[in-house]
């Protein structure tokens, strides 16, 4: 089935099962018969002793047509509506008086301009969890509480990160969590599978428990020092992670023509969803730009056989500046 999904304000989109497409009408110089129970060359038999001529009504007529192209899913839509109320923990007097912005999978389908799959795929990229049928975000503090529970048992237990048990996690911490919000975390940041004894275990992913730590440090700083933060950085990650430049991609910036260098927080996702708007708010950031820079920031602009190169291509002006490849913006930046 096919379903068109937008609001009122919306340009429309139609959407199959796991795609979606933008709906343009498009006009036909032939004129569209419509004929019920017409049949084709291919249908009738062609070895009929005498060929006789077939009256049909013509039930209606068009001289245009909907034309369909592949489009990126509209998703930024689908963390601004999640975090209007986003999940800060069982205690939390909030969640216990408020029921406003809360969302099921139903009402993200009627909301959201997108396939089904693409948003529920969309959903576990942002480690959304399901609390009582309604889709949550973790409050981010809430959220490096748990993380923080969960490493620090690994470090007491002395556990190998690619081999966390389940059910030890569940007893020991079950107590100070809910057993669901513990088993949310491992499920966000490792990879569960089960022994050969049958038990769950999970591989913790290290770059992203480094990006998680990274955040929580960048958030409360306008600037950081580049060194300093690294020391902090690596101070603050479990035993046994290293902490690279390269696990903030999309995440954080290094400003190298500051002395000394700092860096900052910028995620990706509070960026707008347009392209231009998009360009425009990295110009605004940043003038000039190495193309190592402001992939991370545009990866996700690209559509189908598309190339972060075509994009720059398109919405940036290239230079050279001290021998490096810069893009700056194609227009005035107000």
């Amino acid at each position: 089935s096919l379903v068109i999904r937008g609001e009122k304000d919306e340009q429309a989109v139609l959407c199959s099962k796991d795609k979606t497409y933008d709906m343009k009408i498009a006009d036909t110089s032939n004129m569209l018969l419509f004929i019920p129970g017409c049949k084709t060359p291919e249908q009738l038999n062609a070895d009929q002793a005498s060929c006789n001529v077939i009256h049909s009504q013509i039930a209606g007529f068009s001289n245009n047509y909907w034309e369909l192209r592949r489009c990126r899913p509209k998703l930024k839509k689908l963390r601004k509506l999640l975090m209007e109320d986003p999940y800060e923990g069982p205690d939390s007097w909030k969640d216990q008086t408020l029921t406003f912005s809360k969302y099921t999978t139903e009402d993200l389908l009627s909301l959201i301009q997108a396939s089904e799959e693409e948003i529920l795929h969309q959903l576990q990229v942002i480690d959304a969890c399901k609390i009582e049928g309604f889709w949550r975000i973790l409050e981010f503090d809430y959220e490096m509480k748990l993380l923080n529970h969960v490493t620090q048992l690994i470090d007491s237990e002395s556990w190998s990160l690619s081999k966390v048990p389940l059910c030890t996690c569940l007893e020991e911490l079950g107590s100070l969590e809910p057993r669901e919000m513990i088993e949310h975390t491992l499920l966000s940041y490792g990879r569960k599978y089960i022994d050969d004894a049958g038990e769950v275990y999970f591989e913790m992913h290290e770059d992203k428990i480094c990006r998680a730590i990274a955040q929580m440090l960048l958030q409360n700083a306008v600037k950081f020092n580049l060194s300093e933060f690294h020391e902090v950085w690596q101070q603050s990650v479990p035993e046994g992670m290293t902490t690279r430049l390269d696990q903030l991609k999309g995440l954080a910036l290094v400003d190298k023509s500051s002395r000394p260098e700092t860096i900052f927080l910028l995620k990706v996702e509070d960026l707008p969803e347009d392209n231009q708007e998009r360009f425009n708010s990295l110009f605004s950031i940043r003038e000039k730009w190495t193309e190592e820079d402001i992939t991370p920031y545009i990866q996700d602009l690209c559509a189908e056989k598309q190339t972060v190169g075509a994009l720059l291509t398109k919405y940036a002006r290239s230079s050279m500046q001290n021998g490096v490849k810069v893009y700056n913006s194609r227009r005035p930046i107000s």
